[in-house]
């Protein structure tokens, strides 16, 4: 038996003790009086007045000498020591304490406030119960979190153990509720659109699939919510968002997770320009307000999130970087520039997505600061409009810092016979074997035949978001659980 397996056989016999006394391990409810936080903001009045509080957490730590015991508890608001006296408590209450409590148990302690010789905020337990038995013991004091690995498998160890993690969910769900505050503030409608999709559809990318067994069809999890939402601006509503989950059928690394979660939303009677002067203020608005200022250290370096954002063109940034003139070349020469590169492009890639492997490649990792990289390559977003005066180039913008993008956005094409065509493009290339090609959406092109105005639209990646703003360098730190190899599947390559 290891020793693992014989602490746990242990903790099993005390539970065991514990309910031959005719006690529960596991009560129902608890009789909370006040948080520890609120217990320590008042601890002067409740420690003078002696009045009794009832104080519930988990048991970080146990002292014992002789007759009396100090203790650690925590709960989510903060930490408190415990006093547990044979004289106060009783020798058989205390010894029941002793002998069937331990670290990692959940407790509920009733008492009075006071404060010790060395001015440490204590509570005097005059009773105590069990909420949880613990069965495993905490990982720090005997095997640890042994690797990253580990602390995503099994975040709530995580979440115990690192204070930090923990407070980078919270600045997560900070974020997210002031840039909800702030569309709805702007008069943004929140909606809510399937994710079960029969066509998937409103970027490039390869879905999950699946199979509905009543209907007898297929669906697919979407990669994003664009079609749907731009249904309702074509039913009358001019402003529309939605934060929700999207899934694509990809690789992992530092910025990409098959699971994550995408704010997309709809202006109509507005364009690219507009959105970007909205965008570039939304984000200052939403990190002024959770960081109390625009300057967000990230790495070793500082990033200004004030408005406005550089503007720089993707042709531009692309020449500056690599030399290629992008404008003046096709797609085989392209094809053949990148492969000197070292960049591995798809059968079937038109000349747009080879200038997007390049610049991912070449560019994306020089731009820090916030920056808007504009008009795209015609090709590279087929629901995007062209620029009204010059055809090769998109209404487009992409958002990014330290390297990251974050943000995709542009006028949206409304003309039905041009998006038909666009359609046909894609389904060209993915017989030429293209396989994140978007695929021909006839329900879709039936709505915009019955009108939708000018309209800019807007994509973001809140988890990429989340992790420059919270000085994270892989999407998998500010994932409360994301996707990974079965622990079995992974020894086995091992073994392999």
């Amino acid at each position: 038996m290891d020793r693992l397996d014989e602490l746990r056989k242990n903790r099993i016999n005390k539970l065991a003790y514990f309910k031959k006394r005719g006690l529960s391990g596991y009560p129902e409810k608890t009789s909370r009086t006040h948080t520890i936080e609120k217990a320590l903001n008042n601890f002067t009045v409740l420690s003078d007045n002696e009045k009794q509080v009832t104080l519930v957490g988990r048991l970080r730590a146990m002292r014992e000498h002789g007759k009396i015991c100090f203790v650690n508890f925590e709960d989510d608001t903060g930490e408190i020591q415990g006093f547990f006296a044979e004289d106060s408590l009783g020798e058989d209450s205390y010894n029941l304490f002793l002998e069937s409590f331990d670290v990692g148990d959940f407790i509920e302690v009733r008492g009075t406030l006071f404060e010790t010789k060395r001015g440490e905020k204590t509570v005097k337990a005059a009773d105590f119960k069990m909420l949880s038995k613990a069965l495993r013991p905490l990982p720090e004091k005997w095997h640890g979190l042994q690797s990253v690995e580990d602390r995503y498998r099994k975040r709530y160890l995580d979440l115990i153990f690192n204070k930090d993690v923990k407070k980078a969910f919270e600045k997560r769900s900070e974020i997210i509720k002031e840039t909800r505050n702030y569309l709805e503030d702007e008069g943004f409608l929140e909606v809510e659109t399937p994710v079960l999709q029969p066509i998937y559809g409103g970027t490039s990318a390869r879905p999950f699939k699946t199979h509905h067994n009543a209907l007898d069809s297929e669906l697919y999890l979407r990669i994003a919510p664009e079609l749907y939402l731009k249904r309702l601006i074509i039913g009358g509503w001019e402003k529309v968002f939605e934060l929700g989950k999207c899934f694509r059928n990809e690789g992992i690394d530092r910025s990409h997770n098959p699971e994550f979660t995408a704010l997309e939303f709809y202006w109509a009677y507005a364009d690219y320009k507009d959105m970007m002067k909205l965008t570039e203020e939304m984000i200052s608005s939403v990190v002024k307000k959770v960081f109390d200022t625009t300057e967000i250290a990230y790495k070793d370096q500082k990033i200004d999130f004030s408005a406005p954002f550089e503007r720089v063109e993707f042709s531009e940034i692309i020449s500056k970087e690599t030399g290629l003139k992008i404008d003046e070349m096709n797609a085989e020469g392209l094809k053949k520039e990148a492969k000197k590169r070292g960049i591995n492009i798809e059968p079937g890639a038109g000349k747009a997505e080879v200038c997007d492997e390049i610049f991912k490649k070449e560019c994306r990792e020089k731009l820090v600061q916030p920056t808007f990289v504009i008009h795209h390559p015609e090709g590279y977003q087929p629901l995007a409009k062209s620029l009204k005066d010059d055809k090769s180039k998109l209404a487009t913008f992409q958002a990014y810092v330290a390297g990251w993008e974050f943000i995709n956005a542009f006028s949206e094409l409304n003309d039905p016979l041009i998006q038909r065509e666009r359609f046909e493009e894609q389904e060209k290339m993915r017989k030429e074997g293209f396989e994140e090609a978007q695929p021909m959406d006839e329900d879709f092109l039936e709505a915009l035949e019955y009108g939708m105005p000018p309209t800019a639209g807007f994509g973001m990646g809140i988890d990429r978001l989340v992790a420059v703003l919270t000085n994270s360098h892989s999407l998998r730190e500010i994932l409360l659980f994301p996707t990974m190899k079965s622990k079995k599947n992974e020894e086995d390559n091992k073994e392999n």
